[in-house]
Parts: structure tokens; sequence; C-alpha cells
């Protein structure tokens, strides 16, 4: 059996090595010749897999180790007969972790208490719901916005237009669709994005798409009561530059690249794998991931819940760093921008989540004990 798979998949060897020859391309590049002989192609977001790529192949079984499936062509799929498989929620706590970090960062900025702010979070899927999770059991107040969602459930939604009346931070997490009954692309565009309270912080770590960029730009440039922090980009690698420089944290699609989502995308699709084929799994990710760096966390009960929060969240990722990395790579021509651009993403530091942190609280605390919980630490004695 052949597996054609993107070279910035985790764990390869690991997980299809017992399944046959396994041959790794960049995923922008993966091109017809290379999948003509392939029984399976496992991908990343970058590569399209469509009629144009498959058509003739023996590819029968496609996986993407990631969340969205908006790059794969899934009515070609179902036509043609090859089973498909994404890997819903991977790297939903690695996303959750780049939004309450960019919050630290926007509310250092600013001098702001993120007690008293309202949040929209758009999109209420795996990512999400679990950012909403966390965010209510830190005691913010938030509302939801998933026509979808509220079409098949009913239940707690508001519309868009009320997120954008009513709260200070809008968080965006939607696939990427511009033909269905609720089309995303260039949901915020520039009359929305006109529209936006005095001081409204925008985040979107979900398709670059689902933000108008040139409409973005114009309005950052005559409101500086706005603040923006975009981990996604129209038209990647190529990135507005510009608009980079008017955001406070500019990232290169590295929201959810913590090294537990990318490495539970594989085994997700591994599972889906071993399923198809009729295979009894031999291979647990738990034996995989190594110990994180930071084992134990100790904090005093005296200790102020808004300092606790920064230090246990920033202790394990901080967006700054990523921010910093990027605004150093948007130099040069646009080629050597969008090289650097998946040469970030190509070689990202290790970093772990914050969901399963052991923390000590040394003495009663119920506010400490709450927020630990709240963030997904564990309490040890």
């Amino acid at each position: 059996m052949l597996i054609v798979a993107d070279e910035n998949i985790p764990l390869l060897e690991e997980f299809f090595a017992d399944f046959g020859e396994i041959r790794r391309f960049p995923g922008r590049q993966i091109s017809r010749a290379d999948v003509l002989d392939a029984d399976i192609l496992l991908v990343r977001s970058v590569t399209k897999v469509d009629r144009d790529l498959l058509e003739g192949s023996a590819v029968r079984f496609v996986g993407t180790c990631t969340i969205g499936t908006d790059h794969l062509a899934l009515e070609y799929f179902q036509r043609a007969g090859i089973q498909w498989s994404s890997a819903p929620g991977c790297n939903a706590r690695g996303v959750v972790d780049y939004v309450l970090g960019s919050l630290l960062t926007l509310a250092e900025i600013e001098g702001a208490d993120l007690t008293q702010r309202t949040y929209g979070v758009v999109g209420v899927g795996e990512v999400g719901g679990r950012l909403v999770q966390v965010l209510r059991s830190l005691g913010f107040n938030v509302l939801l916005c998933d026509p979808p969602r509220q079409a098949d459930e009913g239940g707690d939604y508001v519309s868009l237009e009320q997120i954008i009346e009513q709260c200070d931070v809008i968080s965006l997490h939607t696939p990427l669709d511009k033909t269905g009954s609720d089309p995303t692309w260039h949901l915020l565009d520039r009359e929305r994005l006109n529209q936006l309270k005095p001081g409204t912080w925008l985040i979107n770590a979900s398709r670059g798409a689902v933000v108008d960029n040139a409409a973005l730009r114009e309005v950052l440039t005559r409101r500086e009561d706005l603040q923006a922090v975009l981990d996604v980009w129209e038209g990647e690698p190529q990135v507005d530059v510009e608009l980079a420089d008017l955001c406070v944290l500019a990232t290169p699609h590295i929201a959810g690249y913590s090294l537990d989502g990318k490495q539970r995308g594989t085994a997700q699709i591994y599972q889906a794998l071993c399923d198809y084929l009729g295979h009894l799994p031999q291979v647990k990710l738990a034996d995989l991931l190594p110990a994180p760096w930071l084992a134990k966390v100790e904090l005093s009960a005296d200790s102020d819940p808004a300092w606790a929060m920064a230090m246990l969240c920033r202790g394990v990722y901080d967006p700054r760093r990523d921010d910093a990395d990027f605004r150093r790579s948007l130099t040069g021509s646009v080629e050597e921008q969008k090289l650097a651009f998946d040469g970030l993403r190509k070689n990202y530091p290790i970093r772990r989540e914050i969901e399963g942190l052991a923390v000590h609280v040394d003495g009663e605390s119920v506010a400490l004990n709450q927020l630990v919980k709240a963030l997904g630490g564990v309490l040890v004695p």
C-alpha cells in the first residue's frame, strides 16, 4: 500500500509505517503525478484535494489531520467512491489557549479588566464550543452566534448583528463557506466592520477570508479604537503586510499548532484509516506524547487570581513570541515572505496545552481553585 502525505504531519512513521510505503511532499506542492499510484492521501489544510488532483489516481481514502474541510471536495469524493475523514476537535484546545493569550495581551496594553467585557463567539463548533466553556467557567459574559446550530437546535444563540452591537470582544471560529445557506466568506465585510462598537477587540483564528482583509485594513487605518488579532489571512501564504502592521498580534496560521493538537490530529486519522481497512489499532497517542516541560505549578493561596491566570496561561503558551517571529519574516520579496510563512509553520517550536497542567494551591482559596479548573488545569496535592 502506498501512502502519500504532507511532510508536516507529525508521527507519520509511528502511526502509518505498518500500512506500507510512505512518500512525503510539501503540502502545497502535492501534484497529480505524486498521487497517481497512491492508495492513501494524508494532508493538512494547505493541500486542495479535488477532482483535478485525484481523478485517475488509485486513491481511495483521504485523511486531513485538521478540523476544517473547506480544502476537500467532499461532493466529488462521494461521487468517486472515495472515503474521507477529518480530525474534528483535534486542535481546539490549542486555539483556546491562543485566544486566552491574545486576551491577556490586549488587556495588558489597554489596562482593561477581562471580567468586565462582553464576549461574542461566532461559530460554536468544536473550537468555539470549547472557548465558550472556558470563558463562561471564568465567569465572563459570553454571547453565541451560530445560525446553522440555532436552526437545528434552537437555544442560547443571538444574531451576528447583536454580537456586533453588544460585544466588546468578537472571536471568530467558523468554517469557510462560500455557497451554503449561511455563507461565511467575508462574513465581516466593510459594512459590518464599520459597525463594530468603539474599542472592540476582533480575533480571527478560523479562516482568513471570513474577514474581508482589504476592508479591515481600511477600517483599522481610520479607527484607532479597534484592536485586531489575526492568525489567518486571505491568500495565504501571501499576507497583507500593511494589515499585519495594524494588528496588535499577527501570526502565521498557528493558533492550533500545539504539539498535542497536531499529534492528536494524526491519531484521529490513524483511527479512521484503521476503521476503513478493518484493522485493529496498534498504536496509542498516549505512548508517544512526551512529558510536558512545565510539570507542575505551585501557587500561594494569597495569589491574585488575575496574576495567577496570566502566569498559568503564559507559562504554557504566549502568542507574543509567534507574533515577533512572524513580523521578522515580513521582509524581502513576496515570494520570500511566502516561503517564510510556510517555514514558520514547518519549523514551529514545541508548544503544549494548558489543559491538564498540574497546579498545587498552597492553602485554601476557592477563587484560585475555580480559576485552575476553568482553565482546564488539574488541582494536585
